[in-house]
């Protein structure tokens, strides 16, 4: 093998080898080990003694706790349902209570039933655990979700490869007419699978369908106008920003206080993490605190069109001032087309199987 044609595939096989290392720097260091920080609880009780005991467990807890009083459940089932706190602890000599919403993230509420069965044990009397909106059957964990939003997330970037490689013939335009239609494809799937297929949602699939679309969208949309820019790059960048920081930040498998400061920060601004709290407000929550979650999805949204559009401005700037060489030009340029023809064909190929 020739030592240009052994650089080639060095040089291709570098998108690879930097995605296992992304991969594993953000899985390992978003989901390994995940303790709580700042985890928000309640301590249910009137009077000293309820301020004395969430006084001594936040000092037992450290930076772990952030814990407040409340003076009734129903206070309690409000901030549950407001998604303000993970669990909160109900007083009593005989029958202590623990309120969790497993809705809200089940992880979660298993590390605050962790945290305060030995609480209940050290009263001597067994921890009630009370779940005040549960996940409906056919997904008890409530991580169906996630796996929505990476079926969803691969059937988007994966497409940036098709309309970025095979699609480089066609006018920006054209590109974006095709994103619409595909992220609606895409999200018509994700609504499919959520509801008649799975039965992940038991109602709002317009909803779910109007959600999946927004977030599909923005990732194709920001895909096809980066494309124009970073050509075989295009998919590493990709999975950067909607693989290795995406899945890891959603929240669908540990809440943001569950993880460090890194992917904890990025959930509240983050599409995957707009996308994963939106469906929970929309299926679980009557829609509480939704329309911050389509704002969230709305602005990756522009930011996508502002990226395309951009790219079309320079697309044009390009084929306005490339100038054509004389007739001596002609007899090499088909040979020309052809090896730019099978380039496009190789970036677009190996996007696709090293992306998907």
């Amino acid at each position: 093998m020739s030592n240009p044609a052994l650089r080639h595939v060095l040089t291709h096989l570098l998108t690879p080898l930097l995605m296992c290392l992304g991969m594993g720097l953000a899985y390992l260091g978003a989901f390994v080990q995940p303790e709580p920080h700042h985890l928000p609880v309640a301590v249910v009780g009137e009077g000293p003694r309820a301020m004395v005991f969430a006084q001594t467990v936040k000092d037992e807890a450290g930076d772990a706790l952030d814990v407040r009083t409340l003076a009734h459940p129903a206070d309690a089932v409000d901030e549950l349902k407001d998604r303000r706190i993970t669990g909160a602890y109900v007083l009593s000599d005989t029958t202590p209570e623990l309120l969790v919403a497993t809705a809200a993230s089940d992880t979660g509420a298993t590390v605050v039933e962790k945290i305060f069965t030995p609480v209940a044990a050290h009263q001597g009397a067994p921890l009630k655990v009370t779940d005040v909106v549960p996940t409906v059957d056919d997904d008890p964990t409530g991580q169906g979700l996630f796996f929505l939003l990476v079926a969803v997330s691969i059937g988007s970037y994966a497409s940036v490869a098709v309309l970025g490689g095979a699609g480089a013939a066609l006018r920006m335009r054209g590109r974006a007419l095709l994103v619409v239609g595909v992220s609606g494809v895409v999200s018509a799937i994700g609504a499919l699978l959520a509801g008649p297929v799975f039965h992940l949602v038991h109602h709002g699939l317009a909803g779910v369908w109007g959600l999946s679309w927004l977030y599909s969208a923005g990732i194709l949309f920001i895909g096809v106008g980066l494309h124009t820019f970073l050509k075989r790059w295009t998919t590493l960048t990709m999975m950067v920003l909607f693989v290795m920081l995406n899945f890891t930040s959603s929240g669908g498998l540990f809440r943001p206080e569950l993880q460090n400061g890194f992917f904890g920060s990025l959930h509240a601004f983050w599409n995957g993490a707009g996308y994963i709290e939106g469906l929970r407000s929309l299926v679980y929550f009557d829609h509480d605190g939704l329309s911050r979650q389509v704002v969230t999805l709305a602005f990756w949204l522009l930011l996508g069109l502002i990226i395309t559009a951009t790219a079309g401005l320079v697309e044009r700037g390009r084929e306005a001032t490339a100038t054509p060489a004389p007739a001596a030009q002609g007899a090499s340029e088909k040979a020309t087309k052809a090896e730019e023809s099978e380039k496009r064909a190789e970036e677009e190929e190996m996007a696709e199987v090293v992306g998907v």
